[in-house]
């Protein structure tokens, strides 16, 4: 049994590469945040004791992200804690605790997340870090420290190597690309087998 004389066909090869294309097209875009942006994971300093809450607010998280905390291994770690350890500054039995300088937080599921410094007396001088991924409402803050407080735009921060590209406020659509490929590919199979 031979290949059908269509196989062979210019048309048969577009709508093959019209189908690879549309399907290379459907992506999947994940960032790494580096907590605090320019700052290491620390203790805020007097001039942004509000670091965290800032950096956090400037942000759209979602699942495939990850945080990336950097700070010496030697004085400090994070740990990942409770709303109502976090609230408090409890460091007694943390979810996760990472302590190796260059800990990566990935994140795999929508809610809220509470992190805080492993260190005692850290957490109360302001090293703790909320972020929600997803849609919800954010209720880890009290309003004279919380996002509600903070500005509307980011602060504008001088970098050695030029800007820092700011990630889209929205990702693209999986679905309706995966729809637009299922589409093309049931096309391209109708045209190949003849019923259209």
């Amino acid at each position: 049994m031979g290949i059908p004389s269509t196989h062979a066909s210019p048309r048969y090869h577009f709508l093959l590469a019209s189908l690879l294309l549309t399907l290379l097209q459907t992506e999947v875009i994940c960032f790494q945040y580096k907590v605090g942006e320019l700052d290491a994971w620390g203790i805020p300093t007097s001039e942004n004791p509000q670091v965290y809450a800032k950096w956090s607010k400037y942000h759209t998280f979602k699942i495939g992200d990850s945080l990336l905390f950097l700070y010496p291994p030697s004085q400090d770690s994070v740990i990942q804690v409770s709303k109502q350890s976090y609230n408090s500054c409890n460091l007694k039995d943390p979810i996760l605790y990472m302590g190796n300088g260059n800990s990566l937080f990935n994140i795999t599921s929508e809610g809220e997340f509470f992190f805080t410094s492993g260190k005692p007396g850290h957490c109360e001088k302001g090293q703790k870090l909320y972020i929600l991924v997803g849609n919800g409402t954010a209720t880890a803050f009290s309003p004279s420290y919380g996002p509600s407080a903070l500005p509307d735009t980011a602060p504008s921060y001088p970098t050695v190597f030029g800007t820092i590209p700011a990630p889209p406020s929205s990702s693209p659509s999986l679905s309706f690309s995966a729809f637009m490929a299922a589409g093309i590919g049931f096309l391209v199979c109708a045209l190949l087998g003849g019923t259209i």
